[in-house]
């Protein structure tokens, strides 16, 4: 489909979602953010649904401004994929092994590495920029410098709540690794400290909505959220790469005989900013909950733990903000989904898939999500699908 424009304040809100179908509460939130005095331009994906200030689901473009709850508090939230050269033929009956040692490999929910990770240590391993990158951690703010450490031992770890690693398998049979994971516990603590801060600033007093305050730019809060952001982004990116490198040395290791080698790793953030350049304006643009789509940029759209993701590439569509969704996106909260459905409901629904079927995943049952084929399909002219995956093993924080 192609958008439906919806009047705002500021500027029309694009809806690649049917309007009628999104919640009051989520469409509010839209309304609002086209209230703001720096706004370019606001673009909806399909998977949209209410959030903190701003929607999941939503592309805000602004000049000269960035609000901080419109990139959410998993900074640099994202995914990974890799194809491999193993195919469903090379796959024993049993893959509870292997999800064993993929759970050990890799730390999950609150878990963390005893050391932090060396790369060097790690096959293949671009560990460029990896010393520059650490001491920049020197200029982050205050408030979270005593988490040095556990930033360092959390390096390479999931995370819970929508966070996986999972064992995939595509419509020709060969197989890919995949997971979703962003910049643990510093992230979110980079985050809150800045969220709070702009709360502050004289220039988001009076604001429809407290939690879409923004910072300016030649400021030194703009400046010191630039640095932070930046860098709780590039640790996203680093955590997903080393445990892609960790998850390929556990199948290398079960798989022996087979040889395995792999394509290069596709990685996309879905909660991050970027400067961009639209109709001749230098924006910031903010991606919650959703990826970059620009022509021939490789993206992963995941939907949820029995039903399967797409590996998609980008067509550039510039009123989208070469955007598009970045999963199939919740369609009740966490705690309706516990009222709703049981144990025996997650078995059902995850028939065939090596996970968790306890009540501590209940939360991350497929039926609530939106359908994924539906939420493709609403975005046709923001991507074209390069490969259909269904995963056989899926490991949950």
């Amino acid at each position: 489909m192609s958008y439906v424009e919806v009047p705002g304040a500021k500027v029309p809100i694009r809806m690649w979602a049917d309007p009628a179908s999104v919640e009051g509460g989520a469409m509010q939130q839209l309304q609002n953010v086209a209230t703001l005095p720096w706004i370019k331009g606001l673009a909806v994906m399909p998977d949209v649904h209410y959030g903190k200030g701003a929607t999941v689901g939503s592309v805000i473009a602004m000049q000269g401004a960035v609000c901080p709850a419109a990139v959410g508090v998993d900074i640099g939230c994202g995914m990974s994929a890799v194809k491999t050269s193993l195919t469903a033929n090379d796959l024993p009956g049993d893959l509870s092994r292997l999800r064993s040692k993929i759970e050990q490999a890799i730390p999950v929910g609150r878990g963390l590495h005893r050391e932090a990770v060396d790369p060097k240590r790690l096959y293949q391993f671009p560990t460029a920029g990896w010393e520059d990158f650490w001491s920049r951690f020197d200029g982050v703010a205050d408030a979270v410098k005593f988490r040095r450490e556990r930033a360092g031992q959390q390096m390479g770890t999931l995370g819970s709540g929508n966070h996986f690693v999972e064992f995939c398998i595509d419509s020709s049979g060969a197989v890919w690794l995949m997971l979703h994971s962003g910049s643990r516990n510093i992230g979110k603590e980079l985050a809150e400290y800045h969220i709070g801060e702009a709360q502050k600033l004289p220039h988001n007093q009076g604001l429809v909505d407290r939690d879409l305050a923004v910072f300016v730019a030649d400021t030194p809060q703009m400046a010191a959220y630039r640095h932070d952001l930046f860098w709780a982004q590039e640790y996203a990116k680093y955590n997903r790469a080393i445990m892609m490198a960790l998850y390929q040395e556990v199948v290398r290791r079960e798989f022996r005989k087979a040889r395995v080698t792999f394509d290069p790793v596709i990685s996309c953030h879905h909660n991050y900013v970027a400067e961009e350049r639209y109709e001749g304006m230098d924006l910031l643009v903010t991606r919650k909950g959703a990826i970059r789509a620009g022509s021939g940029d490789f993206g992963i759209i995941p939907g949820s733990m029995g039903t399967g993701s797409y590996i998609v590439k980008g067509l550039g569509n510039a009123a989208s903000f070469n955007s598009a969704s970045h999963g199939a996106g919740r369609k009740m909260s966490r705690s309706a989904a516990k009222r709703r459905f049981s144990t025996r409901d997650l078995e059902e629904q995850t028939r065939g898939v090596e996970c968790r079927k306890d009540s501590g995943v209940v939360d991350e049952i497929p039926g609530a999500y939106k359908p994924i084929e539906k939420v493709i399909e609403q975005q046709r002219d923001l991507v074209e699908v390069v490969a259909k995956l269904k995963q056989v093993i899926c490991v949950k924080g």
